[in-house]
């Protein structure tokens, strides 16, 4: 694989219950050296590098920061849950109170690709024995406006130009974002009834979005199964600079 580091595992964030802690990937970067994730940014302090995320489980915030109430908006709540690793590849959703609400398997590898690298981002989301799960989020909790959000989250740092080459709740089966004319990410793996979230104002960020317009509900023991790809490239003489590199990627 070689010795090229191009994204690191914070695996157990020590960070204040509210903004959800949950292993995450940051800093990734391009093979020519970009950083292309953010981390406890100063809008969003709970938007993590690129995650697993939901705002919604069974009335638990697994996405951190306030959470949005039917008829009240946006509300700060004792209603954090954290996510933890067990071994390194199952991870347990834990809520407020410690009892399991969900448990995880997580495959994450990075391989050579055209122009720059591919990052495979597997996860299995499977619900206890005994209890159905719902997955929300704040648009099934009644925002409007496509806030939709919840799954794999990206969020980049901050930009002056970014462009998508979908619109916001697309369920195109691949989603290109290039900013500042400096990298692309080119995401794919939507399934069922996913949509793409994708914010180019404000801040920069994508989410393959599980509960877009009505709740994802897993009967008692099912498996939810994701498998997204995000093709990680520099744009232009960086490309062509870091060609060479290809040969050498090797996740931390």
């Amino acid at each position: 694989m070689g010795d090229t580091e191009v994204a690191t595992y914070v695996a157990d964030p020590q960070l204040d219950i509210r903004l959800a802690p949950r292993p995450y990937l940051h800093p990734v970067r391009t093979l020519g050296g970009t950083v292309v994730t953010d981390e406890l940014c100063f809008d969003h302090p709970w938007h993590l590098g690129a995650s697993v995320t939901l705002a919604d489980v069974n009335g638990w915030n697994f996405w951190g920061g306030r959470t949005y109430v039917r008829d009240r908006g946006y509300t700060w709540l004792d209603d954090h849950g954290t996510i933890r690793h067990e071994s390194p590849e199952r991870l347990r959703w834990r809520d407020g109170n410690g009892h399991t609400v969900l448990t995880e398997q997580r495959h994450i590898t990075a391989a050579p690709a055209a122009g720059g690298w591919e990052l495979s981002f597997r996860y299995a989301l499977t619900a206890p024995p005994d209890q159905p799960v719902t997955i929300g989020s704040p648009a099934t909790n009644g925002r409007t406006g496509g806030a939709g959000y919840g799954g794999f989250f990206w969020r980049c740092p901050p930009a002056e130009k970014a462009v998508s080459s979908v619109e916001h709740g697309s369920d195109a089966p691949e989603l290109t974002l290039t900013v500042d004319d400096k990298y692309s990410l080119t995401f794919r793996g939507l399934a069922g009834d996913d949509r793409w979230f994708v914010r180019t104002d404000g801040y920069v960020g994508v989410c393959a979005a599980l509960a877009w317009e009505k709740p994802l509900i897993l009967p008692p023991g099912d498996t939810l199964s994701r498998a997204l790809t995000v093709l990680v490239q520099d744009v232009g003489g960086a490309a062509q600079a870091a060609s060479s590199s290809l040969n050498t990627v090797m996740p931390e």
